[in-house]
């Protein structure tokens, strides 16, 4: 049998078009294998988030057919809301504080624990991932919150005559913020908690070796040199965990104040987003508010990954 040879095709004979199915032919096998992964994302999250966005451009009730308004939702949002203002502003404060702190958090804590022994590591692995998934978690947050005199905090600062009589720290406006957003670091060390001790274990220490050969001298070095550049998926996707629970604060404000905080504060955009989808029906506004909360955690997923490039640069 003859030998044929097999004509090799250059990109630059080939057209945009050309060139992507060409490449499809060639990795036929691995786009199979991720299909069904690419057909649940294309159903459960493309598709949502351009139907979001056309609903937004309209006034619909679930009743009637919907009426384009096209911009009219957004120019309303930021020109005639004033309340939209409140939970964005709230919003941002609550992304701003806990998501930083909350992934360094997450980082710092897995570090300490990666130097354990293994025996130890895990029990104490397990103890703080826990609040993440108790489902009750919060009864303990209440209970310690509590306005009357049973609450704990309460009874011990009355048996320590620091107060006279219980403080109503869930309802006043001053107490607030600074509860949720401790309460909400304290629940920070999730799953981004746990993709970082992953990322830890996963290190190849022959580099630290190679590190110590090329000149690094101390645990920071090491840090910054060798061990966030080997866990840059890990850190990635701890960050994108942190930073989507920090602007989905509105969980947090609820379970511990009501969907109405006093005053409203802690209000924030997940509460005005329920508030108008699952209360007044006014599903087109409230699309305008998913909308924007979609490219506000997109935006800030952006630069994020735009940060985490530069480590160990």
């Amino acid at each position: 049998m003859a030998n044929k040879k097999e004509k090799v095709v250059s990109r630059k004979e080939m057209t945009m078009a050309q060139w992507t199915l060409h490449q499809m032919n060639v990795n036929k096998i691995g786009y199979i294998m991720i299909a069904p992964f690419m057909l649940l994302f294309l159903v459960f999250t493309i598709v949502p988030v351009v139907l979001s966005l056309v609903v937004s451009l309209t006034n619909f009730n679930m009743i009637e057919w919907p009426d384009f308004v096209f911009m009219q939702n957004y120019a309303t949002l930021f020109l005639d809301d004033e309340l939209f203002i409140t939970a964005l502003k709230n919003t941002l404060i609550f992304a701003v504080i806990v998501g930083p702190i909350g992934y360094v958090m997450s980082f710092v804590v897995a570090w300490f624990i990666n130097e354990l022994a293994p025996s130890i590591r895990a029990i104490v692995t397990l103890v703080f991932y826990a609040p993440s998934i108790s489902g009750n978690v919060y009864i303990v947050w209440t209970t310690l919150f509590s306005g009357d005199s049973k609450g704990w905090l309460n009874g011990w600062l009355m048996q320590l005559n620091i107060i006279d009589a219980p403080v109503q720290w869930l309802t006043t406006a001053d107490y607030i913020m600074p509860i949720c957003i401790m309460v909400a670091l304290w629940g920070s060390l999730g799953m981004g908690f746990l993709s970082n001790i992953a990322g830890l274990q996963g290190v190849d220490r022959s580099l630290y070796e190679a590190g110590a050969i090329d000149g690094v001298t101390n645990r920071w070095q090491e840090v910054w040199y060798i061990t966030l550049p080997s866990m840059k998926p890990q850190l990635m996707f701890a960050a994108v965990m942190s930073i989507t629970g920090a602007f989905n604060f509105g969980g947090i404000v609820t379970a511990l104040c009501g969907s109405t905080p006093t005053d409203y504060v802690g209000y924030t955009v997940a509460h005005h987003m329920s508030e108008y989808g699952s209360v007044r029906w006014e599903m087109g506004y409230a699309a305008a508010l998913s909308f924007l909360m979609f490219l506000l955690v997109f935006g800030v997923n952006i630069i994020i990954n735009k940060l985490l490039a530069k480590v160990g640069q």
